[in-house]
């Protein structure tokens, strides 16, 4: 049966289906020879799909694992040449195209999800979604209540983008500085960090608890585990099993 073909190449693990228009639109996917073009359709049964030159794999079976990232990790699968530095894909020994899902930059730490899975990579990062990420931020110092005030609100960074509206509070002391709880829906390359050198709050340490409904729990930096397919469904948005099989 023919389908788009970046829902194909998505199911073969080339990445969610954003990325795979980007490899078709940049020339990179051939169809029985012919390059392919946005909105193109084919069957994976039947037609020759390549990426690169190189046949796509038969759609791999979907994984879905849960990594607690550590600080000076890449969040990437690959990295460039003469890079030494570790990545995620590094630190989860399972076989597949896992990739990570959603950023985390290389000084932060806590969950990042890896899956093969493109449909789900979608739904967690487009923003129609609205899936919430949330942030344990240890500050230097404590802010006052205009920062934190203006830190919900919305701060307009370096490059003229006004960050949206995030749940901010209070959490603990630290020395002289504090713990913050952060709740947000959207995910710019480095927000925390832009939005509180903006608001002139050191950051000591960023670390993410939760992904939508997925939740770091009692993992340690560096351990991976299998979700649940409970889990799995709470992502996808979809009935609970444990519900349905009640019923």
């Amino acid at each position: 049966m023919s389908e788009r073909l970046q829902k194909i190449l998505a199911q073969a693990g080339y990445g969610s289906r954003r990325a795979c228009e980007d490899f078709i639109s940049a020339g990179r996917v051939r169809v029985n020879g012919q390059i392919a073009s946005l909105g193109g359709k084919a069957d994976p049964h039947v037609d020759r799909i390549t990426v690169d030159g190189k046949p796509i794999a038969a759609p791999e079976r979907l994984t879905y694992i849960a990594l607690y990232k550590p600080r000076n990790v890449l969040s990437a699968v690959e990295k460039e040449r003469g890079d030494d530095r570790r990545t995620v894909r590094d630190l989860v020994d399972a076989p597949g195209h896992l990739y990570p899902v959603g950023r985390l930059d290389f000084e932060s730490e806590g969950l990042v999800l890896m899956t093969n899975d493109g449909d789900l990579t979608n739904r967690l990062t487009h923003p129609r979604y609205g899936h919430e990420k949330e942030y344990r931020v240890l500050l230097a110092r404590r802010p006052d209540a205009e920062q934190v005030e203006a830190w919900k609100r919305g701060v307009i960074l370096e490059d003229g983008y006004k960050t949206q509206p995030v749940n901010v509070r209070f959490e603990s002391p630290q020395g002289k500085g504090a713990w913050m709880r952060v709740v947000m829906g959207e995910g710019r390359k480095r927000q925390i960090r832009e939005t509180c050198k903006q608001l002139g709050l050191p950051v000591v340490r960023i670390l993410r608890v939760r992904i939508g409904e997925l939740r770091l729990g009692n993992l340690k930096a560096g351990q991976w585990r299998a979700l649940t397919p409970h889990e799995v469904d709470d992502l996808k948005g979809k009935p609970s099993r444990k519900t349905t099989n009640r019923r």
